[in-house]
């Protein structure tokens, strides 16, 4: 038997949904993890068979500290590491610090958090 795609597959509505977010493991990390975000404005948190879901309206920040002291560690033990370790997938666009990281639902935004100037590709001189 053979499908074939039609127009209406895939991303129809192509406007921003100004989310972001992480999928975390269904495990004893991922549910401190989600335990420690579920209260932040603008995030929602959805408990999966096999993973957990962290969707954020705009931006959220992940701060090493707060989920270190909730998973009962030093200040300072937690880091980009351990959080990626825990996470299987993200979408948004990821911004690792010393102390956070930061997942922006839009692009410009993290442009302009890192100071970096979106400027338009001139596609004429492409060749």
């Amino acid at each position: 038997m053979t499908t074939t795609a039609t127009p209406a597959f895939g991303a129809v509505n192509k406007t921003s949904s100004n989310l972001c977010g992480i999928t975390l493991m269904n495990d004893q990390v991922g549910h401190v993890i989600a335990e420690v975000m579920k209260d932040k404005p603008g995030v929602r948190i959805t408990y999966l068979p096999s993973m957990i879901r962290v969707d954020a309206e705009h931006q959220v920040v992940f701060d090493y500290d707060e989920l270190a002291e909730a998973l009962g560690e030093e200040p300072g033990s937690f880091t980009s590491a351990d959080l990626e370790e825990s996470m299987s997938t993200h979408y948004g666009r990821m911004v690792h610090e010393d102390t956070r990281t930061i997942m922006f639902a839009n692009p410009e935004d993290a442009a302009e958090y890192l100071g970096f100037d979106l400027v338009p590709a001139d596609r004429s001189t492409s060749g």
